[in-house]
């Protein structure tokens, strides 16, 4: 356990050179790229809303912990409980891919991942903060100036 703790953390700081805190219209614009702008009805300003509230645009950022043991990592937050393997507890791995590789600032795969998660019958819900930030509320603000 230790050793896994410690190979984490270390992993953490070799890509904290490799990660990054996008600028909202940058972000807009990889998202769009990426397929999500309408993905499953869920326009743009949802997305972005969503990031901004989960990470504050943070490629590398990480979670404290959920109550159930569980971390969220990435752009998106993405769970290690459901999407993801962190190598520690029990992982439904719905995206089929270890938690580190959502902590650069290459988030294709965080957009891939994210998909994945819309298309399950929480949707959007999945996320706490889109839910409490940004779910049927006006967000035009979010791509505004984009």
């Amino acid at each position: 356990m230790k050793i896994q703790l410690l190979a984490t953390f270390f992993f953490m700081l070799v890509t904290v050179n490799e990660a990054r805190v996008y600028e909202k219209c940058e972000l807009a614009m990889a998202l769009r790229n990426g397929g999500l702008d309408g993905y499953y009805g869920y326009s743009l300003e949802n997305w972005i809303c969503m990031a901004y509230h989960e990470s504050r645009y943070d490629s590398r950022a990480v979670g404290r912990g959920n109550s159930d043991g569980s971390v969220d990592y990435g752009i998106f937050q993405i769970n290690s409980r459901w999407w993801c393997s962190n190598e520690e507890g029990r992982t439904a791995n719905g995206c089929q891919t270890s938690c580190s590789s959502f902590l650069d600032d290459d988030i294709s795969n965080d957009i891939e991942c994210a998909k994945r998660v819309v298309r399950d019958p929480n949707r959007m819900d999945a996320w706490v903060a889109w839910r409490k930030y940004c779910k049927g509320r006006d967000l035009s603000q979010w791509i505004a100036g984009c």
